[in-house]
């Protein structure tokens, strides 16, 4: 027992830091680090404000937290995405405080920085539709968002929501 205690105060200070995890090693896990931050959200049809969205990566860089905030105080989303190493896929968790849920994985990330998320959203009626996010950087920071749905398997799909991403100053 003396020699293990004296073997463990020999240990440098260094050795007990922790290491960077995995997530930070790994740069896939960086792909959505362009959304990170607090946002002023507002729809691109009329400009005005649609609510406040905050950004920020989570659990050492494994995961990004987003908390939505409509404008006017009535509707609140908590969302996760998360990097499923084993599949190389990004996913998202959706949940709003009226009930509403969705799940989408990343289905596509083209050339200039423009991802979709896309996911089938089951209905209390036992039917369901599918839930399209395209996201896309633009050069000067903003973000653009599309949400779209789809109720005939994607033939077809129809905007729900369209809106600019500003950081807050």
């Amino acid at each position: 027992m003396v020699i293990a205690v004296a073997f463990l105060l020999c240990i440098p200070a260094t050795a007990a830091e922790p290491h960077p995890s995995v997530c930070q090693q790994d740069s896939a896990y960086r792909q959505l680090d362009f959304w990170i931050g607090h946002w002023d959200v507002f729809n691109t049809g009329d400009g005005s404000k649609a609510g406040t969205s905050a950004i920020e990566k989570v659990l050492g860089g494994c995961a990004l937290a987003v908390q939505w905030q409509e404008t006017d105080g009535s509707g609140e989303v908590r969302e996760v995405f998360y990097y499923q190493r084993a599949k190389k896929l990004w996913r998202q968790v959706w949940i709003s405080d009226a009930g509403p849920t969705k799940e989408r994985g990343l289905l596509d990330a083209q050339p200039g920085g423009v991802l979709i998320f896309q996911g089938e959203v089951p209905q209390l009626d036992g039917g369901s539709h599918l839930d399209r996010s395209t996201v896309k950087a633009l050069p000067d920071g903003r973000i653009h968002q599309i949400i779209a749905i789809s109720r005939d398997g994607g033939k077809t799909w129809q905007s729900v929501f369209e809106a600019e991403y500003r950081r807050r100053k």
